[in-house]
């Protein structure tokens, strides 16, 4: 465990990795932890969120009810319409806005006082919204052109012919088909991870050299710290509903490559 030695002598024990793998809450079960609880509440708050703005529905809307059809069409209009195109979007629009705000209200969890944990930034959960999105985009490819001419959709490019294709086929196979889940995920939990790291950085840093350094020189610099955490969460407000519209943006791409009738 790394030490961070002051000049007084005491020590500051930096967070990292160890700090995301939290105890179960009760039992022994990894199912009773802190990240599963808050995967589950998210999506019963997504849930009850569009019940709630749907019932009853009325010519004039109310407060409650504007707010769930302006949520509704951003990600209609503005993602699947916009990406997917205006044949086919209506198909995917429950997915897609199921997948932005389920990944944004467990993103915000890591700003929300007496929760503070993005959920997240623990890669199983990651790679399991990633591989149900490569699952939904290759299924729709599939069955659009069929599993021999999918594959070849992904894979050969239009108009690529010779000897060249031994080089470009495994390359856009990869690219399209294998390397595309990771990248996904990666890039979600990668913001996840380090913004909430940074955030423990400063706000440990900061208790420790005001409460526990036992030097009255540090304080100025505990308060900046404390201050220079304020600061990044102001930053990471933006950066955690930016990474669940990327995501979501992400995925209605690979679906509209997926349906498109050229690689």
């Amino acid at each position: 465990m790394s030490l961070v030695r002051l000049a007084s002598g005491e020590s500051f024990t930096p967070p990292g990795p160890a700090d995301f793998r939290l105890p179960p809450v009760f039992g022994d079960s990894v199912f009773f932890t802190k990240p599963y609880f808050l995967l589950v509440l998210a999506a019963l708050l997504v849930v009850w969120f569009f019940v709630a703005t749907s019932r009853p529905s009325a010519v004039v809307p109310s407060r409650l009810q504007f707010a769930g059809e302006a949520a509704y069409n951003f990600v209609r209009n503005s993602i699947a319409r916009d990406v997917i195109g205006s044949h086919e979007f209506m198909k995917y629009v429950p997915y897609l806005v199921a997948l932005f705000f389920f990944i944004l209200v467990n993103n915000y969890f890591a700003l929300i006082p007496f929760i503070q944990y993005p959920t997240f930034s623990q890669t199983g959960f990651v790679y399991g919204l990633a591989l149900l999105t490569w699952v939904v985009y290759n299924g729709v490819g599939i069955r659009r052109h069929g599993f021999v001419g999918y594959w070849k959709h992904q894979s050969v490019p239009p108009g690529v012919k010779g000897p060249i294709l031994g080089l470009i086929v495994p390359l856009e196979f990869m690219s399209n088909i294998l390397v595309r889940p990771f990248t996904l995920s990666v890039r979600l939990f990668a913001n996840m991870f380090a913004g909430h790291l940074l955030l423990l950085l400063f706000a440990l840093g900061g208790e420790y050299l005001i409460l526990e350094a036992g030097n009255a020189v540090y304080i100025p610099m505990g308060v900046l710290s404390l201050l220079m955490g304020l600061i990044v969460s102001g930053l990471e407000m933006l950066v955690l509903g930016i990474q669940a519209y990327v995501f979501t943006l992400l995925t209605a791409l690979y679906i509209s490559g997926a349906l498109a009738e050229e690689h």
